[in-house]
């Protein structure tokens, strides 16, 4: 058994992990009780388990427990509250992004990572960023005007 140190939504966090390659996403769902990331394929190609990772976008069901060490983890929980949401989290709401919800965690998570590191993104790049997560809904076009909008950008 490992102890890995680790922060989770700014709270430093200590683990006892007996397999080193358990994924990231058992660890956040089972052992620290944050559902916001979901079990979709287990293969990190739906994007459903997105959480960031020092400011990248990462499918937690790929991460193996034993590269967390001094990792600093944002789940949705930790990216806004239900007072204070996050611009992505408000912007969703605003556009009514959501219809199902499954990708929702994944679409907000990799759309906070990109307006990080690209704040004023246009419509490509949006496409881009978000080409890998899975949504059948079919809520593609308000998911894109919610990064707008939380991009201060209007839908042209």
């Amino acid at each position: 058994m490992a102890a890995i140190n680790f922060t989770v939504n700014g709270s430093a966090r200590t683990l006892n992990v007996r397999d080193p390659e358990k994924p990231l996403l058992y660890l956040l769902r089972n052992e620290l009780g944050l559902k916001g990331p979901k079990f979709g394929c287990g293969l990190g190609q739906c994007g459903a388990c997105t959480v960031i990772i020092d400011g990248e976008a990462v499918r937690s069901c790929q991460m193996p427990a034993s590269a967390l060490a001094g990792q600093k983890i944002t789940t949705i929980e930790g990216l806004g509250t239900v007072e204070a949401p996050h611009k992505v989290q408000a912007a969703f709401i605003e556009e009514q992004a959501a219809q199902c919800g499954y990708c929702t965690n994944g679409m907000v998570m990799a759309s906070a990572a990109l307006l990080a590191h690209t704040p004023s993104p246009s419509v490509t790049e949006i496409k881009d960023a978000l080409a890998t997560n899975l949504c059948r809904c079919g809520t593609h076009d308000r998911i894109i005007g919610a990064v707008l909008r939380a991009s201060g950008r209007a839908r042209g």
